[in-house]
C-alpha cells in the first residue's frame, strides 16, 4: 500500500493519507496495527501520527490490551470536531446542502427549490446563499471548513471542473461550475457526479464503511451509480464510471437520450413509474389512487405512488415490483462483471419502497450470478437514505483529504 519514489513531498502526502484512511475506517486503531496493515515502517507511522495529533485531526483515546500481554497500545481515532465540510447537491428540481463533521455526520441539512429555468447565473448565487445559511445555522466558522463538495449530474470534466451538457440541463454546456461556486462561496470546491458522491458518502459513514468492493445505485431524477474497488473509488478514464442507469435491460424498449434503447433509467425513473401507474389506472385498475386520479391525474405523482406501494396498493406495488425486477437484472450484471462484495441501493427515488427493491435484488443475487455457489453478493438499503448524495458531497472533501488514491491524484 505504501508508495515509494523520488518525489518525496508527493510520497509524504500519500503516506499521510494512507494513515488517515486506516484511522478513519477502523474507528479505533493503534500505531502498530497501522504499520502492520499498510506496510509503512513504525517510525514513519509514528511521525505522521505525531503531526496529525499536533494538528488536532486525530486524537488518542485510551489504551487497548494486547493478547500477548505486552505493553498496552494507544488507540487512535479521528477527532470529529477538528473540522467540517459542506456538501451541496445540485438537482434540476432541488438544491440540498449539509455541513458534516470529520466522521461524516450531518450537523445541519437544508433544502431549497432550484431556481426556475436552471440558468447558471441564477443557480450559483442560490447555491452560495444556501451554503451561507447552513453554515450560519450550524454555527461553524469558515476557518474550520475544509471545503465544499458539490454533487451534480454528469457528465463532468474533472480536470476543468466543468459540467458538460447534462441531458436534463439545457443551459449547462461546459459550465465551469467548480470555479464559479468557489468564487461565490470563498471555499475550495471539489466536484463529482452525484451518484459517485453518494458512494463516497457510503464508504465514509454508510453501508459501505469498511467494505473493500461495493457498487452503489443512486435513484434520483435519473439512475446513477458509483464503484468502490479495493477500498478506493473507481472513476474510470474520464472520471464518469458507474453509469448503471444506461445498462440496456430491454433491447426493444423505449429509446433513451443516451442513444441506447431500453435503458434501466428509462424504465424506472420517476416519470416512467408515474406514466405506467397512470396507464393502469386509466385502464380501470383497482387502487386507492383511483379517486385522486379521476379528480386530478397530476395528484398521483411519484411520491403518492411510493406511499401507496408502501401501504400495499396493488397497482402501485405491481409497477414498483416490475421496476425492482429491472434493477435486479442490472445488479446481477454488476455482480458478474465486477464481482463486488455488496450492492447498495439509495436515493430519494426509492423512498418508502427501498425494501421492495432490496428484496428483488437480493433474490436475484442469490439465484442468478455465476459465482453464487462460491458466495452470495449482499445487498443493503443505504442508511443515509435521502441524504446519501448530500452527505456524500461533504464526504468528497473529506475523501479528497484522506484518500490515498485521490491525494496522489490531486497532488499531480
Amino acid at each position: 500500500m505504501r508508495q515509494a519514489g523520488t518525489n518525496l513531498p508527493k510520497v509524504g502526502r500519500y503516506n499521510r493519507a494512507v494513515v488517515l484512511d486506516q484511522i478513519q475506517l477502523a474507528d479505533g486503531i493503534s500505531r502498530v496495527e497501522i504499520a502492520q496493515q499498510t506496510g509503512l515502517t513504525p517510525q514513519t507511522v509514528s511521525g505522521i501520527v505525531r503531526r496529525l495529533l499536533d494538528e488536532g485531526i486525530v486524537r488518542e483515546d485510551g489504551a487497548s490490551r494486547v493478547a500477548s500481554g505486552g505493553k498496552p497500545r494507544t488507540t487512535l481515532r479521528v477527532n470529529a470536531d477538528a473540522g467540517s465540510a459542506v456538501g451541496l447537491v445540485f438537482d434540476p428540481v432541488e438544491l440540498t446542502c449539509a455541513v458534516v463533521d470529520l466522521l461524516g455526520r450531518p450537523l445541519v441539512v437544508k433544502r431549497r427549490p432550484t431556481p426556475p429555468g436552471t440558468d447558471p447565473a441564477q443557480v450559483v448565487p442560490a447555491m452560495a446563499e444556501l451554503v451561507a445559511d447552513v453554515l450560519a445555522e450550524a454555527k461553524v466558522p469558515r476557518a474550520k471548513v475544509l471545503g465544499l463538495g458539490l454533487a451534480t449530474p454528469g457528465p463532468i470534466d474533472q480536470k476543468l471542473g466543468m459540467i458538460v451538457a447534462p441531458p436534463q440541463l439545457a443551459h449547462w454546456t461546459r459550465v465551469p461550475l467548480q470555479s464559479m461556486l468557489s468564487e461565490a462561496t470563498g471555499l475550495p470546491v471539489t466536484i463529482d457526479n452525484d451518484a459517485t458522491a453518494a458512494a463516497v458518502g457510503e464508504r465514509w459513514s454508510g453501508a459501505g464503511r469498511g467494505v473493500a468492493n461495493f457498487a452503489y445505485l443512486f435513484f434520483g431524477t435519473g439512475i446513477g451509480g458509483g464503484l468502490v474497488l479495493n477500498h478506493q473509488v473507481y472513476r474510470g478514464g474520464s472520471f464518469n464510471a458507474g453509469e448503471f442507469g444506461h445498462s440496456s435491460v430491454l433491447p426493444d424498449g423505449p429509446e433513451c437520450y443516451c442513444g441506447n434503447r431500453g435503458c434501466l433509467e428509462e424504465l424506472v425513473n420517476p416519470p416512467a413509474i408515474v406514466a405506467e401507474v397512470h396507464r393502469r389506472l386509466a385502464a380501470g385498475g383497482t387502487s386507492v389512487l383511483s379517486q385522486s386520479f379521476e379528480q386530478d391525474p397530476a395528484s398521483v405523482d411519484h411520491a403518492a405512488i411510493q406511499r401507496a406501494a408502501a401501504a400495499g396498493d396493488p397497482v402501485a406495488t405491481a409497477v414498483i415490483d416490475e421496476a425492482a425486477d429491472h434493477v435486479a437484472s442490472v445488479a446481477v450484471s454488476i455482480a458478474n462483471f465486477i464481482d463486488v462484495d455488496l450492492i447498495i441501493l439509495g436515493g430519494h427515488g426509492i423512498q418508502h419502497v427501498a425494501s421492495r427493491y432490496v428484496d428483488a435484488v437480493a433474490s436475484a443475487l442469490a439465484n442468478r450470478p455465476l459465482a453464487r455457489h462460491i458466495r452470495v453478493v449482499e445487498v443493503a438499503a443505504s442508511p443515509l437514505g435521502t441524504d446519501a448524495a448530500v452527505v456524500g458531497g461533504a464526504a468528497l472533501v473529506l475523501h479528497a483529504t484522506y484518500s490515498p488514491q485521490l491525494s496522489a491524484l490531486l497532488s499531480d
